[in-house]
């Protein structure tokens, strides 16, 4: 790029609509996975809790201080449908830009996300009655 005096270099890496967002020098591994994420419905917790990780490690993933193992990188990019290679470059199979917050999607993905959040609730709650009804049931033999 040649630079005719008094004007002003182009910077290559400003944002416009044909930016790509995600790519390997607009974004870092952190912001990849945050976006797709977000982009799947998921919280931090409940993606935390399907890897099998603590939700502080999803957190040190997405602000870029750590980056995860072979396995759980395999088993995250399935889970947010985007592929390994997009995740670690911002190259191939992967998301095209954030999602516009004007769309119902969010709103839709929110609910879809917070109705998983209280069936497995419900799920944990039914368990825990179980146990308890299997203890009395014990409890009630043994003394009669």
């Amino acid at each position: 790029m040649t630079i005719k005096r008094n004007e002003k270099p182009e910077l290559e890496t400003q944002m416009t609509d044909e930016t790509d967002w995600y790519g390997p020098d607009a974004a870092t591994f952190g912001d990849r996975l945050a976006g797709a994420r977000e982009a799947a419905g998921m919280t931090q917790s409940q993606l935390a809790r399907r890897l099998g990780v603590k939700k502080a490690t999803i957190v040190a993933w997405e602000n870029d201080l750590s980056e995860p193992r072979a396995n759980r990188l395999s088993m995250m990019a399935g889970m947010i449908n985007v592929s390994i290679m997009w995740l670690l470059t911002g190259e191939g199979e992967g998301m095209d830009g954030p999602v516009d917050d004007s769309e119902g999607g969010l709103e839709l993905a929110g609910a879809v996300a917070e109705l998983r959040a209280i069936r497995g609730e419900i799920r944990a709650s039914a368990e825990r009655a179980a146990r308890l009804e299997k203890k009395l049931r014990l409890m009630l033999e043994q003394g009669q």
